[in-house]
């Protein structure tokens, strides 16, 4: 391919973890972040739109620019002055990826730009570099539910099938919780029966998500490595849970690092649990934004 002026990036949303996958797995969701860039002289100009636009940096500190400077870094090139113009449909700090979104857009246009000039497979080691974990940039970058392992010389990266009536809900509340508290509460060891734990619930959620059944994913979704010690920074959180369950889901988790509470449902309950953590959450007098999503299966894309 050869070099271009311009090219625009649609990146979607993602749920990480789920439950007991903690850093290792994650879902690209139908809800996007979008990233128009356009080569131009005399620096940098960004343009926000969007829901909390007033909120991202327009100076070369935005994470986006940062990922678009890493990749020429990487080519051992001077990147061009470009314009930015940014779509956000993804929430802010809410644990659905939207830094994974800015960092896989930054690479990804960055590439086009100069004519494909890496791989896929490239670019998803220098996201995953950037981030510092896989489960949130690998999905983004291919889409689908993803399981991320080290092979010693890279990554392994496995597609993780997803049973179609299975339905991820996500709680989305008007506050954040930052990636860095949320990983301050964890604990630095845990003991070998967490460990244990902790691998065959993983185990069996891959079995669960595959097949749809309801009673594994009831018992994959739980998890010790994470959530314990999460959920007491977000408030509402055992009353959401029991609502969600009551209302017919499978269970609930955190998505990400939080504060997004993320249920997982079958078709024919997913607007009863919607509504039932939606109660939930105003009687802690939290105003929240919930919606059933479907998976996005295609992950980040360039026109």
């Amino acid at each position: 391919m050869s070099v271009v002026s311009t090219t625009t990036v649609s990146v979607p949303a993602t749920t990480a973890n789920l439950g007991p996958g903690f850093d290792c797995i994650g879902a690209a969701l139908k809800l996007y972040n979008e990233f128009k860039f356009t080569r131009q002289e005399g620096g940098l100009t960004i343009d926000v739109t969007g829901t909390e636009a007033q909120r991202v940096q327009t100076d070369e500190s935005n994470l986006l620019y940062q990922a678009f400077v890493k990749f020429y870094q990487h080519i051992e090139q001077t990147p061009p002055s470009v314009k930015i113009e940014i779509k956000l449909g993804v929430p802010l700090a809410r644990g659905l990826g939207s830094s994974a979104t800015a960092i896989v857009g930054g690479l990804v246009a960055a590439n086009q730009l100069e004519g494909a000039t890496l791989s896929q497979s490239q670019v998803m080691e220098l996201a995953i570099a950037m981030e510092g974990h896989p489960d949130n940039v690998v999905p983004a970058l291919l889409g689908g539910c993803r399981l991320a392992a080290t092979s010693g010389a890279g990554w392994e990266i496995c597609d993780v099938p997803w049973y179609k009536d299975v339905v991820p809900v996500v709680a989305i509340p008007n506050f954040e919780l930052s990636t860095s508290k949320a990983r301050g509460v964890l604990p630095t060891e845990v003991s070998r029966a967490d460990a244990i734990f902790n691998t065959a619930h993983l185990g069996l959620l891959l079995r669960g998500l595959e097949t749809g059944n309801g009673q594994w994913l009831k018992t994959a979704l739980q998890d010790r490595l994470h959530q314990p010690y999460r959920k007491a920074l977000i408030p509402g959180y055992d009353a959401l849970n029991i609502a969600a369950v009551s209302a017919g889901a499978y269970g609930m988790v955190i998505s990400g690092a939080g504060p997004t509470l993320l249920a997982l449902a079958d078709k024919l309950h997913s607007k009863e649990v919607e509504a039932a953590m939606l109660a939930a959450w105003q009687e802690e007098g939290i105003t929240a934004e919930v919606r059933s999503l479907s998976l996005d299966t295609q992950g980040a894309k360039s026109f």
